[in-house]
């Protein structure tokens, strides 16, 4: 995709690479992911939805959290070191002082029940969020080597496994990640199998 990757904007400074990811980090009220989405790729113009969508399965396949993952590639991919623990900083400064926060007042504001009703309603918003941006990568999977058949099922799979069954997400991670790994080689070696042969036609 040269005219995408052209057509990119990136970082002006390690500064605001920082402030960048503290504003995106304050907006995440239940999870990061849907705003990652929105400010990276759509607002900020930083990725692709296909480079997010790369970066954001390696990041999920890594131990620990997947956005913060996801921030230290970009960081590192636009300033090296320095620019990958930039942006980790701007991940987790801001929600750790909230958070202390939070908790040191929690025991107090929790008996009001318009505090327990918000807090329910910040959830249901998230869920939103990320049913949202689930809808919208989809589009990414058109140009995927598996196509959409096998996607679909890779998917449904996941879901069935994890939301009906309860298997442990480790294990469907690592699971169905090399299913879908193995897959995808398999795709590609086929492909590469049958252009060689139409070379030879010719």
């Amino acid at each position: 995709m040269p005219d995408a990757a052209a057509t990119l904007a990136r970082p002006a400074s390690l500064t605001a690479l920082f402030v960048a990811f503290s504003l995106l980090a304050l907006q995440g009220f239940g999870g990061v992911l849907a705003v990652a989405q929105r400010e990276l790729v759509d607002r900020r113009t930083w990725l692709t939805r296909h480079e997010f969508i790369e970066l954001y399965a390696v990041a999920q396949l890594l131990p620990g959290p997947n956005v913060v993952n996801l921030s230290l590639m970009i960081g590192d991919r636009y300033f090296g070191w320095r620019g990958a623990l930039a942006a980790v900083s701007g991940m987790l400064l801001a929600p750790i002082l909230v958070v202390l926060v939070l908790a040191a007042s929690y025991q107090e504001l929790s008996r009001y029940p318009a505090v327990a009703g918000a807090l329910r309603g910040m959830g249901a918003v998230a869920a939103g969020l990320i049913l949202a941006m689930a809808l919208k990568m989809l589009v990414t999977l058109r140009g995927n080597v598996l196509g959409p058949a096998l996607c679909t099922a890779l998917g449904l799979t996941t879901l069935v496994a994890i939301a009906v069954l309860r298997l442990p997400l480790a294990w469907v991670v690592i699971g169905l990640g090399l299913t879908a790994w193995g897959l995808a080689r398999w795709r590609i070696a086929r492909a590469h199998t049958h252009a060689r042969a139409k070379d030879r036609t010719w």
